[in-house]
């Protein structure tokens, strides 16, 4: 089945213009913006707080507001390097993403046909599905979670989209994988958000805390047979950022119900704990209740 056209907006000017903008002029900006989030109009102190004491009982308060003002510097750079993807060219991307591994996803695929990569938000994610889409030498459905501000949902897709990604809102995923289960090509899930009210979940304790993950990758793998992958990120200097991707679930590996996704959720904490200032702190990752769930 052949793939069917989206059309694919184009960025608002001044979102072209702003990334133009060379990577240290962003970067000054993004310092800008983690010097205001800590002393003139904190961004979601509570919130990070409230995660960081939970999640690392044994800092200080001391050692958990330093990880809080590192986290505004990440997240400030990333919000800018995202900015900037606007206008990056493919061999600077190219210096700045660098995969260790990238010949074990083109293996699986070309072996059995697609592959499902499952990652978490952690450094540049956006960057590493450029990067993929300039440099597997296979076509990428990325799933997302279409946003409910429509204007910056449609910059979002344009930004996501300039390197040729295939976005897919996440309510269409398993019908486009069923409809073209056989064309070789990755599926990419960033699967470590709070899933929605209706979506079928895993509980497992992540971070010191009962929480829901979206079971996405365990229905595909199961329905599907595809093999899944994690990737790993991190960054190795400012703008500058590594992949890897490990195995999950071989293919005809027969798992429990949610037991690729409780090893997605290890993995995740893993990697969080590796370099925490890289997690999105500020998202309300927590809303979800286990025991609002059992009720239900």
């Amino acid at each position: 089945m052949a793939r069917r056209e989206v059309s694919v907006p184009r960025p608002s000017w001044w979102v072209r213009a702003l990334g133009a903008l060379p990577l240290p002029v962003l970067h000054a900006l993004a310092r800008l913006f983690a010097l205001l989030s800590w002393y003139v109009v904190p961004h979601k102190p509570k919130v990070i707080q409230e995660s960081l004491r939970i999640a690392f009982p044994e800092r200080s308060f001391a050692a958990r507001e330093a990880l809080r003002r590192e986290f505004y510097r990440s997240y400030g750079d990333v919000m800018f390097e995202v900015v900037r993807s606007a206008s990056i060219s493919g061999e600077d991307l190219d210096r700045r993403m660098r995969f260790d591994n990238l010949h074990v996803l083109r293996a699986a695929i070309a072996e059995g046909g697609p592959a499902v990569l499952v990652v978490g938000h952690q450094c540049n994610w956006e960057w590493l599905l450029h990067g993929l889409a300039r440099n597997l030498g296979y076509p990428i459905d990325a799933a997302y979670k279409p946003l409910k501000n429509r204007w910056i949902d449609r910059q979002m897709l344009a930004l996501r989209s300039r390197f040729g990604a295939q976005m897919i809102p996440s309510e269409r995923v398993m019908r486009e994988l069923i409809a073209r289960r056989r064309v070789p090509r990755l599926v990419a899930l960033v699967a470590d958000q709070e899933p929605v009210a209706s979506d079928r979940r895993h509980w497992t304790r992540f971070l010191n805390r009962d929480t829901a993950f979206f079971m996405g990758a365990d229905v595909m793998a199961t329905s599907l047979d595809y093999p899944v992958y994690f990737g790993a990120l991190r960054r190795t200097r400012r703008g500058h950022y590594l992949a890897s991707f490990e195995l999950l679930r071989a293919r005809g590996e027969r798992l429990a119900p949610g037991e690729l996704t409780e090893r997605y959720a290890r993995r995740v904490e893993r990697q969080i704990h590796e370099s925490p200032a890289d997690w999105p702190w500020s998202h309300k990752r927590w809303r979800l209740r286990r025991e609002d769930d059992l009720q239900a």
